[in-house]
């Protein structure tokens, strides 16, 4: 008899398990479901994407400020008589 029990109870917890699995499979297949799996990866590779730009961005910061300290003009070679830099000549 509590053999029986057992393998009715097992049977009921497998069973109601199937059911759980067939109606979460069948919801991601629905258009809402989809749209739901959608914007999660969106929300996934928008922040990696943010991240990405940060590193980037703070790359790009380092690299010149290095070429800033090997090429800017050391002080004591600017003489004072050279015109001050405007820009590109012929956009003023």
């Amino acid at each position: 008899m509590i053999g029986r029990l057992f393998y009715l109870a097992a049977g009921a917890a497998i069973g109601g398990y199937a059911v759980h699995r067939a109606h979460r499979a069948r919801r991601a297949m629905t258009p809402g479901g989809i749209a739901d799996r959608v914007e999660d990866r969106v929300v996934e590779y928008r922040g990696a994407l943010q991240e990405l730009n940060e590193d980037l961005a703070e790359a790009v910061r380092e690299e010149e400020a290095q070429l800033l300290r090997r090429y800017a003009p050391s002080p004591r070679l600017e003489r004072s008589e050279d015109p001050p830099r405007r820009g590109l000549p012929g956009r003023e």
